[in-house]
């Protein structure tokens, strides 16, 4: 697999897909890397998975419970007892685990670098899969070893249609409106929040390039801390020159203001929003 990063996916140019389906819609795209072999065994990654605190065992059946979730460090006789069928490994951070695997990531850099996640791998025997699901980010699926059959739904999912009390966010109904069997080499483009089900069609491994997508929350959280430990958030309220209070109980309108305007001054302005955020997400990726 080249290292090289992709000017076409398919017969399509890159600048192509990022105008019609980037963020917008699903698309498969058959033998986007032909003749590609998974560069890891399945034995090699369940090695690792025994090493790093970054894998998942997920047994839909045969396990304690339906959808069993066995998280690392796995341990070398978590996989001797297995059931035959209906489970999957999963690895994440796989590119800071074998750094030659950054190889399989440096194609999708025409996404830049600080959208890239990581590169997860999983292996999965007959029948295994996560179950019907959606993810919160734009993710790349190539098919690595064997077959996968993934479905796929444009339907709007609604909190209530997750299994509660489970390990996995696995969808309670599910209706494909598209279904593909994928081989080694295949490789699927999904965006954000489209509901997925892949489910192994024998033994098959899949290597997965997710895209780093901060919700608002976690930038105000990582921008106000910063904030919080500059010299001007430790200033405190002054009042100077109060006029008399008839009523002790009630906030009044000029102390509203005042403390509206001590709060305001203090928020950052656009260009010390962006100065901070070019230092963090180039942290961010540094730390990836």
């Amino acid at each position: 697999m080249s290292s090289a990063i992709l000017t076409h996916l398919g017969a399509m140019s890159v600048e192509q897909f990022l105008a019609e389906y980037w963020q917008q819609k699903p698309l498969l795209i058959r033998q986007a890397f032909a003749d590609f072999t998974s560069p890891i065994s399945p034995d090699e990654l369940a090695g690792i998975a025994c090493d790093v605190d970054t894998a998942r065992l997920v047994i839909e059946k045969g396990g304690k419970t339906p959808w069993e979730v066995r998280h690392s460090p796995l341990r070398k006789r978590d996989f001797t007892k297995l059931p035959p069928t209906h489970w999957t490994l999963l690895v994440n951070d796989m590119n800071e685990i074998e750094p030659d695997l950054q190889d399989i990531i440096d194609p999708f850099r025409f996404i830049p670098d600080w959208r890239i996640d990581d590169l997860m791998i999983s292996y999965a025997v007959e029948g295994g899969s996560v179950g019907p699901h959606i993810d919160a980010y734009d993710v790349f699926l190539l098919q690595g070893l064997g077959q996968r059959r993934w479905q796929i739904s444009t339907q709007a999912v609604s909190e209530e249609n997750f299994i509660p009390n489970l390990d996995l966010r696995i969808m309670r109904e599910f209706v494909p409106e598209q279904e593909w069997v994928v081989e080694a080499g295949d490789l699927l483009y999904l965006p954000p929040n489209v509901p997925h089900y892949g489910v192994a069609l024998g033994e098959c491994m899949t290597y997965s390039v997710g895209f780093r997508a901060p919700s608002r929350a976690d930038l105000l959280e990582e921008l106000l801390g910063h904030w919080m430990e500059l010299p001007e958030a430790q200033q405190r309220f002054t009042d100077p020159k109060r006029s008399l209070q008839s009523d002790p109980t009630i906030i009044s309108e000029q102390d509203l203001e005042r403390l509206t305007d001590f709060v305001m001054e203090a928020l950052p302005d656009r260009a010390r929003v962006k100065a901070w955020l070019q230092e963090a997400m180039v942290q961010a990726n540094d730390e990836c």
